[in-house]
């Protein structure tokens, strides 16, 4: 399986597990499978919620400050990869 970059981890909310996610290349839909890599973190999750500004989105392209739901935590300047099978 190749891994594309697509974006950073800028921040994290632990309640609602949403990470702020700055899209810094190509594009990122819902059902994409995104791979979260840091110093300690390191899992694969499929994009099932995305909302910019509290509004749900179904596809975000570069630019564009995101928040998604995550299985587990992440942390700031975690890198962020879309997993192309």
């Amino acid at each position: 399986m190749e891994e594309d970059q697509v974006g950073v981890v800028i921040n994290y909310y632990a309640k609602p597990g949403v990470a702020a996610v700055k899209v810094t290349r190509g594009m990122i839909k819902k059902g994409d499978i995104l791979k979260y890599i840091g110093h300690t973190t390191d899992f694969t999750g499929t994009v099932s919620s995305m909302e910019i500004e509290k509004q749900s989105v179904e596809k975000v392209q570069e630019g564009d400050l995101v928040g998604v739901k995550v299985q587990e935590r992440v942390r700031e300047n975690d890198k962020v990869y879309r997993v192309i099978e």
